[in-house]
């Protein structure tokens, strides 16, 4: 019985042990949420004020001609696929990646058929496993990151659209709704139609005068409006991250509370036994004597 309990008074107490490294990464977790919250909300006006300018030049310009805006026959599709770096986020990387799968078996026959763009480690070791195609990675991603950081393998992606390398550009990524909810989303990023620009075009337009002209404004305006569109998504999971481990950790910690609960009634039982079978041995033993 005493090596019983013993065992039982470790269990709680690598429990205990837990309970505090998990509630410890919630609380860290909540302070990065509000932190990737308010740069996910500071970004939406600079990425607004491009979508309107875009809109105004692309309305106004007559037949504006760029391979951003044109649809062909896709007869190669790529992906940008936005993981984390780290788990512990309970199914946020699992549900995203099992829906990426899933549309991929869907729609192609073949490896020559898509090429994956990937930034995250969990992402690009899933891929990997699966012997999937990926063209570029990026791993190692801040907390906070910044466009500098996303740039490259978005530009990559944009650029390979442009030169016809794909026929489509598909964002994979999780949409921040709350702390408890992320979406996983594949959002057709390119070609470009005037109708994803909203209602930029809508109410009281601004003038402007553009110099060398609105035309060529444009060409530098585009791949830098669609590069902005995937820095908003890496946004948008960065908080779903934070959020969805913030959750995943919270419940850790109700549920060693719940184990640590029932391992202590476990643990009284356990002694109160011992000492009442140790308190019926020295009676059995004094009326032996008797």
């Amino acid at each position: 019985m005493a090596k019983g309990m013993r065992e039982i008074k470790r269990s709680i107490r690598s429990k205990q042990n837990t309970k505090q490294i998990t509630r410890a990464m919630e609380m860290v977790s909540a302070a990065k949420l509000k932190r990737a919250q308010q740069a996910a909300t500071a970004s939406r006006p600079y990425a607004d004020k491009l979508r309107e300018v875009v809109f105004s030049i692309a309305s106004g310009s007559g037949s504006v001609k760029h391979p951003i805006l044109q649809s062909r026959e896709v007869k190669r599709t790529a992906y940008l696929v936005i993981t984390s770096d780290r788990g512990l986020a309970g199914g946020l990387n699992s549900n995203l990646l099992r829906k990426l799968l899933l549309t991929i078996r869907e729609r192609h026959s073949s490896p020559d058929q898509y090429a994956i763009f990937v930034i995250g480690r969990k992402g690009r070791d899933f891929l990997r496993r699966r012997n999937l195609p990926i063209v570029e990675e990026v791993i190692g991603m801040t907390d906070s990151p910044s466009f500098l950081e996303v740039k490259p393998i978005a530009a990559a992606a944009v650029r390979g659209f442009e030169n016809g390398t794909y026929d489509e550009l598909i964002l994979v990524y999780n949409e921040f709704r709350n702390a408890i909810t992320q979406i996983p989303t594949l959002q057709k990023l390119l070609p470009l139609d005037a109708s994803e620009f909203g209602n930029a075009g809508q109410g009281a337009k601004a003038y402007y005068e553009y110099e060398p002209s609105a035309e060529e404004v444009l060409q530098v305006l585009l791949p830098k409006y669609a590069e902005t569109l995937v820095y908003s998504a890496m946004l948008d999971n960065k908080a779903s991250e934070q959020g969805a481990r913030m959750t995943a950790m919270g419940s850790a910690t109700k549920n060693a509370t719940k184990m640590i609960s029932e391992l202590t009634l476990t643990y009284n039982r356990a002694r109160q036994a011992a000492i009442t079978q140790e308190i019926a041995e020295i009676v059995g033993g004094a009326n032996a004597q008797q």
